[in-house]
């Protein structure tokens, strides 16, 4: 699988089988990963992996705190904006209609849209998930950072046959995953992620990406003369 491929076929998958994702695949993909650029080579991430028993408890804990109806933990940075402006409104709300009809979902049905989310705390069904946390005393170059790191793991998972699904929902139940990890204190959860192989019997709608002069914009022409000369 070429670079390209890897990035068209990369996708946030919502359904995966129970196939188990071999140890030394995941290992190659992190070990590949590692080399993901960094400012000043910092490597700000911090990964855990989890797998078999401790990842069906977490699954169980979380699923818990969804039944029980457990206020979310609070949150250690913002995912969005309060008020997000034109045109990511436009494109947020895009992405919720088109996930929430392939699902047979209506707008007006919270409880079923609550459901839909709940998944996120099963991995949807998963086998392996892997949770990045990054330094809290770090600025925001250094989330762009981890950013740039995921986008790594998640094309090489890609060439490796498998799929993932990066998920910030974790960190609204980031106590129940650290009572199975005990990370550092120093450490914020960003964000989630399932890997595993697709299950292809669920019914998905890729999202769409807005046109390419509306997200770039190529400056052309003849080379400028400088005044100094």
């Amino acid at each position: 699988m070429d670079v390209y491929e890897a990035v068209t076929s990369r996708r946030a998958v919502r359904g995966f089988t129970d196939r188990p994702v071999p140890r030394e695949v995941l290992e190659r993909v992190l070990s590949a990963a590692a080399w993901a650029p960094s400012g000043s080579n910092l490597q700000p991430w911090r990964t855990y992996v989890l797998t078999g028993g401790p990842l069906a408890e977490l699954k169980k804990r979380a699923g818990k705190r969804v039944v029980a109806g457990d206020p979310w933990d609070e949150r250690e940075y913002e995912m969005y904006p309060p008020v997000l402006k034109s045109p990511y409104r436009e494109r947020r709300s895009r992405f919720g209609k088109e996930r929430y009809s392939a699902l047979g979902v209506s707008r007006e049905d919270w409880e079923a849209r609550q459901r839909a989310a709940s998944d996120n705390w099963q991995a949807f069904g998963a086998p392996a998930a892997l949770f990045c946390y990054i330094d809290r005393d770090l600025g925001r170059p250094q989330w762009a950072d981890v950013g740039m790191y995921l986008q790594t793991v998640m094309l090489l998972l890609r060439a490796e046959g498998l799929h993932s699904c990066p998920q910030m929902a974790w960190s609204v139940y980031r106590k129940t995953v650290a009572e199975i990890l005990s990370p550092p204190d120093e450490l914020i959860l960003f964000c989630g992620m399932s890997i595993g192989f697709e299950d292809v019997t669920v019914d998905y709608v890729r999202t769409g990406r807005a046109p390419l002069d509306e997200t770039v914009t190529f400056i052309e022409g003849p080379v400028l003369q400088s005044h100094a000369e």
